[in-house]
């Protein structure tokens, strides 16, 4: 098992975010069972991540990806803007390929689902506390499997835009575009995901990392 340098010395200090506060007291739970690691914060939003790391100066962030406030995504990138030298890994049920490049340019060190075994995500936690890189190897695989996105940049514009439900008249007006344009690039899009409705083709363009 992987043994991080400080084992034996000072231990490990973790900050866990996730809104199921039974999820969020049984990782607390496990992880403190290892003599290396210590919980020192538990928050159940995203928007209270950075407030608690910079009370408590965790060394690594375990963040769940859907949470209230902001997501765990954009939780990291302002946790590594605020506190670099805290190490953040992505401890997420939903194992999708989009969710996975998205934490990694956000600054992530790691992405686990949270089935992983309680030694394996221990052992992720010293890893990822030393500097490495940890990637639940399934996911990794599905990732470089998903491929480059096939939306051109304008087709991505508009289905990020239609996420929240509006018309093409009014995607058209936040985008500045006619809505005959709007009407093409989704029907584009659409095509390209092999989607059957709008909807499904944000779903499926969000879960494969292409918005």
């Amino acid at each position: 098992m992987w043994q991080h340098p400080c084992v034996g010395s000072t231990p490990i200090r973790l900050l866990i975010a996730d809104d199921q506060a039974l999820v969020r007291g049984a990782l607390a739970a496990l992880l403190d069972l290892e003599p290396d690691l210590s919980v020192v914060a538990e928050v159940g939003r995203g928007d209270e991540v950075v407030a608690a790391a910079r009370e408590h100066r965790p060394d690594v962030a375990l963040l769940d990806v859907e949470m209230p406030g902001i997501d765990g995504i954009a939780a990291a990138a302002a946790l590594r803007s605020a506190m670099p030298g805290c190490k953040v890994l992505m401890v997420t049920t939903f194992g999708r390929p989009g969710y996975l490049r998205r934490a990694m340019a956000a600054g992530a060190s790691g992405f686990v689902v949270k089935d992983t075994p309680a030694r394996q995500l221990a052992d992720a936690v010293r890893r990822i506390a030393s500097g490495l890189r940890v990637v639940d190897p399934a996911l990794a695989a599905e990732t470089l499997a998903s491929g480059d996105s096939p939306l051109t940049p304008r087709e991505a514009d508009v289905l990020r835009a239609a996420r929240e439900g509006g018309t093409a008249a009014d995607v058209a007006g936040q985008l500045g575009l006619s809505e005959g344009t709007v009407r093409n690039h989704l029907s584009a899009a659409i095509g390209k995901t092999g989607a059957r409705t709008r909807a499904e083709a944000v779903r499926l363009a969000d879960e494969n990392g292409w918005l």
